[in-house]
């Protein structure tokens, strides 16, 4: 099932909202929707992963996560055409056009900077179609998620769960919130811009000043 229309549930993100939430250059984003979403893996699929938003393309949250797991292997050293081959082959193995935003494959892979590989039933083999082995592996951890009942990725914590900044697509199409709340994480920001104290912003919006302190590291930092 692909999210690349607005449904409620799915969540929304321009390409600009989503190279702020990942701190990404918005050309790497552009090109990894482009190029290689709705480009390779688009065709190999026969489906594009997103759509048109006024005069920008936007996508869904699970596309979102994949982009957040692409940048983890990036940061890793993976070359590009190294995940996208272990994209196709895990989610034929797992029917699904989302497997880096499902739990089970998250909690298996791993990496040796090279290649994707994952752990499946005791074993660990290449998502290259070669299935050779590689003892020598670093894991790939995704602590900044939550999962639901369908085992796909439901929450995305930008600074981490002990932090108050969220993405949740029930909530305001999946943009940043205060945890708990409706509140955009940007609405306390602009508040923080307009030279108001942080201690007036945590009373106005009923939530705690941690909470404020979070919203105003985030945009800070995708700014």
């Amino acid at each position: 099932m692909f999210e690349n229309k607005l449904e409620i549930g799915n969540g929304i993100f321009t390409t600009q909202e989503i190279a702020q939430i990942l701190q990404l250059p918005y050309s790497k984003v552009r090109t990894w929707i482009t190029k290689y979403w709705d480009g390779e893996l688009g065709k190999f699929y026969e489906k594009n992963y997103s759509w048109s938003i006024e005069n920008t393309k936007a996508v869904g949250f699970h596309t979102l996560i994949e982009f957040y797991v692409m940048m983890q292997f990036a940061e890793a050293g993976v070359k590009t055409k190294e995940v996208l081959k272990a994209h196709k082959e895990l989610s034929d193995m797992y029917k699904t056009n989302f497997p880096f935003a499902k739990e089970e494959v998250l909690r298996n892979i791993k990496t040796d900077k090279l290649k994707v590989y994952l752990k499946q039933n005791g074993d660990t083999i290449s998502l290259d179609g070669t299935k050779q082995l590689n003892l020598d592996l670093i894991s790939m951890f995704f602590h900044n998620l939550d999962f639901g009942k369908d085992n796909l990725a439901s929450r995305f914590w930008p600074l981490g769960k002990k932090r108050s900044v969220v993405c949740d697509p029930h909530h305001k199409f999946g943009q940043p919130t205060i945890y708990g709340t409706n509140i955009q994480s940007e609405a306390i920001y602009r508040m923080y811009k307009a030279k108001e104290p942080i201690r007036f912003i945590a009373s106005i919006y009923e939530v705690s000043e941690k909470a404020v302190k979070d919203a105003i590291e985030f945009h800070k930092k995708a700014a």
